[in-house]
């Protein structure tokens, strides 16, 4: 490829990468997309796409085992291990695919290897097709990875990584997450429901930490009412590795516990990848392994910009497209509006999903709110119950000066399906006049977005 003068280039191909790019051809910008290991990133290759597909195998699952409660009957109901997870890989291919597709259609010229600032406006890509770009600005997309703990290491058998968790050889019959965030809780539902013994290790006080309190609390319960065992507050001190399980020491309340297992997970936080990028001596921040930006993901540096998860949380991949699209826009100097990342709307997609966006109560309360507070049961939602998914709640949480929409939470069946209706609610500044005004099809599920509001106001139909 011999031009190597550009507009824009993007190091890094995942979500954010790749729709940076995409957006920046569609305003006439030249492109460069540098990207050492395979396009889609993380998401589409072992995070988002494919664990959804897992995760969706193991919903069958368990549907299929509670067949009765549907009026029907089957016998030896069971599954095959490798077809599961080659669908799951097949689906991933697939999107990748199509990933590379995108980039010809829009004239995206793609790099394979790993880029790093080498100079002003100058990226150096290295790899067998070594060579040097040029660009006024520079989008650094290089997303993050799983933290290793010390002394627990995925080793690709007894430990795993969620590379390792996504591509099981065998069910094992015990396994124990370190970690309850929604990587780790996605990966327990997902074994939970394939039949396996689940622990989870948690050293803050609650499940999905990041959630609010009442959804977390409502969570463990269903967790333990499927037979999954939820140890919070506790710490690993170390796993002891056998021929084919571990024996690891959990600390509780200053209380030791062993704990044998078939397999570990280790899914217990996020590293940025900031090394390697030639960053040493620019603007360009670091702090705890992420690099920070300010609202249109501009850093330190001039014509450096920062998009994705290597800019630390919430790690998402829409958040990454979205600020992939934001930071772009800005350049090309339109009128855009500054990231606000309380209107990111988070998702996890367990057994039942839970979905959230905005403030908890907490947060808003320690913000200075005074606030008007709703609920709603899935359990009095006739969709709900025909559905079979009576197990649920929503909750809203309204500035109670102003009407404003601080945060909503949700848990239950397809609830991440419903979630956007709140992230439309916030990003257009909607108040709960409008919300109570605003018709919900008859029977939905999402009946309980309207249901929660009214609640709110003391205004509940149905509960």
């Amino acid at each position: 490829m011999a031009d190597k003068e550009f507009d824009i280039i993007v190091i890094g191909g995942g979500p954010g990468g790749y729709v940076a790019a995409i957006r920046a051809a569609q305003l006439g910008m030249k492109v460069a997309l540098v990207e050492q290991e395979h396009l889609g990133g993380i998401c589409l290759n072992w995070g988002c796409i494919p664990t959804k597909a897992l995760l969706r195998s193991a919903e069958i699952n368990h549907l299929l085992h509670h067949l009765g409660d549907f009026g029907f009957s089957a016998d030896n109901i069971k599954f095959d291990l490798d077809k599961v997870v080659k669908r799951s890989r097949g689906i991933s291919k697939q999107l990748v695919s199509g990933v590379s597709y995108l980039m010809k259609k829009n004239k995206v010229s793609v790099f394979d290897g790993a880029g790093k600032l080498a100079g002003k406006n100058t990226v150096e890509v290295t790899g067998k097709n070594a060579t040097k770009l040029t660009a006024k600005h520079i989008i650094l997309a290089t997303g993050a990875r799983a933290r290793q703990l010390p002394g627990m290491e995925a080793d690709g058998k007894i430990i795993w990584s969620y590379k390792e968790a996504m591509v099981p050889t065998a069910m094992p019959k015990s396994l124990l997450v370190i970690g309850s965030g929604a990587i780790g809780i996605e990966f327990a539902s997902f074994y939970r429901n394939m039949g396996a013994e689940v622990t989870v290790i948690e050293i803050m006080d609650r499940v999905l930490p990041v959630e609010d309190v009442e959804i977390s609390a409502f969570a463990r319960k269903e967790f333990e009412k499927q037979g999954m065992k939820i140890i919070t507050g506790a710490s690993v001190k170390a796993v002891r590795k056998g021929a084919d399980n571990a024996v690891v020491t959990v600390e509780v309340g200053g209380k030791s516990q062993e704990i044998t297992v078939d397999r570990v997970i280790s899914a217990a936080g996020i590293v940025g990848n900031v090394e390697g990028l030639g960053i040493e001596g620019t603007g360009v921040k670091v702090e705890r392994t992420h690099i920070l930006i300010d609202e249109f993901c501009r850093t330190g540096e001039p014509g450096v910009y920062a998009i994705g998860d290597v800019c630390g949380a919430p790690w998402l991949a829409h958040k990454a497209s979205h600020e992939g699209v934001v930071c772009v826009e800005k350049i090309a100097g339109l009128p855009v509006h500054a990231i606000d990342w309380t209107n990111i709307p988070g998702c996890t997609y367990c057994r039942p999903q839970v979905a959230s966006v905005g403030l908890t109560e907490a947060k808003a309360k320690e913000q200075g709110h005074e606030v008007r507070v709703g609920r709603f049961p899935f359990i009095a939602n006739g969709k709900a119950i025909a559905m079979g998914e009576p197990d649920g709640m929503v909750k809203v949480v309204f500035d109670a000066k102003t009407g404003e929409l601080l945060g909503a939470h949700m848990i239950g069946a397809e609830v991440t399906e419903m979630i956007q209706g709140y992230a439309i609610a916030r990003t257009l500044e909607t108040t709960e006049e409008d919300l109570m005004h605003t018709v919900f099809p008859h029977p939905t599920v999402s009946e309980t977005m309207h249901e929660a509001v009214l609640d709110a106001y003391g205004r509940a139909i149905h509960f």
